[in-house]
């Protein structure tokens, strides 16, 4: 397993959003995070990512316990093993979408040129070359997610973390976007966790889960 959670438990002020939530995730795997709105399913995908800690319960990622690293260890993780994709997007406004692809390339300390070589290469792949020059503004919502997409593989992560990557689409773009995003996590190796509450999105996955009431049940084991 390249990642693994058991028994999280995650409270904000006195409302559990986790109570017990497992999952487990194997290297290639893409597996989709289900459940309505208020079920904890993005608690339990930012727990898994470290970006939040659980108040209990353990996090492994390959050999690594997160909850266990400072937060400039989860941070560098964060920055050089997973890539993020979310619902809108969250390109920087005032960079171009060429520069937002090759942002995490150029934080991490690659030359310019190097980084946005990189960059276009993805672009290209996601077909989205066409707005290199522009700003996330000056796109379709539909092209702004398939740079995001970009960004979020352009560092070769081990773990893409999705969080409902369609949400903001209709379903032409959102069906174009999973088709992409799937097709080049398993040409690159990279495990997908991806958190929807829409059975189309679902669809492109090797395996669900679902959250309800802050617990998870595994459909491959269900009966």
């Amino acid at each position: 397993m390249i990642l693994k959670a058991e028994n999280l438990r995650k409270s904000f002020g006195s409302t559990p959003a986790l109570d017990g939530a497992g999952i487990s995730v194997k290297a290639g795997e893409v597996v989709a995070v289900m459940g309505p709105s208020g079920s904890g399913k993005s608690t339990l995908l930012h727990c898994l990512a470290g970006i939040l800690k659980p108040d209990s319960g353990t996090v492994h990622y390959q050999d690594i316990e997160l909850s266990g690293l400072p937060d400039g260890e989860r941070s560098e993780l964060r920055r050089t093993h997973f890539g993020f994709v979310f619902q809108f997007g969250q390109l920087v406004p005032e960079l171009t979408c060429l520069e937002n692809v090759a942002l995490p390339l150029r934080l991490g300390g690659m030359s310019r040129r190097k980084a946005e070589a990189k960059a276009i290469d993805w672009l290209e792949r996601l077909e989205v070359t066409s707005v290199k020059d522009q700003r996330p503004s000056e796109t379709s919502g539909g092209q702004g997610q398939r740079v995001a997409v970009a960004r979020a593989l352009v560092s070769s992560p081990k773990v893409i973390f999705a969080d409902e990557p369609t949400g903001a689409l209709d379903s032409l773009n959102g069906e174009r976007v999973m088709h992409l995003l799937t097709s080049a996590a398993r040409d690159t190796g990279a495990a997908v966790v991806l958190v929807t509450h829409e059975a189309r999105v679902a669809a492109y996955s090797d395996r669900e889960v679902v959250v309800r009431d802050g617990r998870s049940r595994d459909m491959e084991f269900a009966t």
